[in-house]
C-alpha cells in the first residue's frame, strides 16, 4: 500500500468521477475532484505549495479539454525552466481517460508527455495498475 498521495481527478460526469474515486480508494490516495479543465488549472494554482503527484483527466470536458490542460502545463514547465536556467521543474504525470478515444488523439496526448491513455470503460484493475505505475515511476512529461 502506498503512503497517501494527492491526485487530481477531473471528469465532467459526476458518476464517473465518483466511480473512479471509489475504485482508487483502496490505494490510500487523497483524491481531489473537479469537473472541468479550467478547474484543473485553478486547482493546480491553488495547491502550488502542496503539488499533486498525479493528474487523472477526462479528455473531453467543457471549456478546456484534457489536451488543452496538458498544453498549458507544458508551457508553464518551459517557462519555469527558462526562468530558472537549469533548475528542474517536473511536469505532473498525467493519465487520460476517454470514452471517445480516437487513435490520433491518443497519439497526440502521448507525444505531448501523457503518462498513459485509457479508454472508457476502464477495467478497475487496469486503472489502479496505471495509477500505481505512474506514482511509482513518477515519470515527468
Amino acid at each position: 500500500m502506498l503512503a497517501p498521495r494527492r491526485i487530481l481527478l477531473a471528469d465532467d460526469d459526476l458518476e464517473v468521477r465518483s466511480g473512479i474515486a471509489d475504485l482508487l480508494a483502496p490505494l490510500g490516495l487523497e483524491i481531489f475532484q473537479v469537473e472541468s479543465g479550467l478547474e484543473v488549472l485553478k486547482s493546480l494554482d491553488a495547491h502550488a505549495g502542496e503539488p499533486f503527484a498525479l493528474l487523472l483527466l477526462d479528455m473531453h470536458m467543457p471549456g478546456c479539454s484534457g489536451l488543452e490542460v496538458l498544453t498549458v502545463l507544458r508551457a508553464r514547465v518551459a517557462e519555469a525552466l527558462s526562468a530558472h536556467r537549469g533548475g528542474v521543474h517536473p511536469m505532473v504525470p498525467t493519465i487520460f481517460c476517454s470514452g471517445r478515444a480516437e487513435p490520433e488523439l491518443e497519439r497526440r496526448a502521448i507525444e505531448m508527455g501523457a503518462f498513459s491513455f485509457l479508454k472508457k470503460p476502464v477495467r478497475p484493475d487496469h486503472l489502479r495498475g496505471e495509477v500505481l505505475r505512474a506514482l511509482q515511476t513518477g515519470r515527468a512529461a
